[in-house]
């Protein structure tokens, strides 16, 4: 399952938004039929698993944490915990609650990023401040590549 590129879109006035068809398409090809959304740990967007990656990134996750040490507790609940499970409407359509936009930062203008295995939802806004410059990103794709790679990069075997 590979989700690629960037789509604008708005959200209506009750916060639901068209999942893109081209992205619908990868779901339906695979047999997903719902999905997970979750704010990024790192970025301030929100993320789509199809419930099958996030099944995965759940075990993978638990798998690397002790359940009888307190933090690795902590850090499971508090990635487990503050989700919500979507699924499309007839028409392909979602909501996006309330607190997500507020985390996020959404308006109305939003963009869908295919990220591999999963989608990314961003403010536009939010997206135009996050993107690397040109020549940075050019000097570190090529210092990423130039680098031979001894360990290969966690999930990339699964999702081969």
């Amino acid at each position: 399952m590979r989700f690629l590129g960037n789509i604008e879109a708005k959200t209506d006035a009750k916060g639901r938004a068209f999942l893109p068809a081209v992205f619908r398409k990868v779901l339906q090809t695979a047999g997903e039929e719902r999905l997970v959304m979750r704010k990024d740990v790192f970025q301030p967007c929100l993320v789509l698993y199809p419930e099958s990656v996030w099944n995965g990134q759940m075990d993978a996750l638990r798998q690397r944490l002790n359940r009888w040490n307190r933090q690795h507790q902590q850090v499971f609940r508090q990635f487990v915990s503050d989700v919500e499970l979507v699924t499309l409407d007839g028409n392909g359509r979602f909501l996006i609650p309330k607190r997500y936009q507020r985390m996020a930062a959404i308006d109305q203008d939003v963009k869908f990023v295919g990220m591999g295995d999963t989608i990314e939802i961003w403010s536009n806004q939010k997206m135009d401040e996050q993107q690397m410059k040109p020549e940075d990103f050019e000097n570190a794709l090529e210092e990423l590549m130039a680098t031979p790679d001894t360990n290969q990069h966690e999930g990339q075997s699964a999702n081969q």
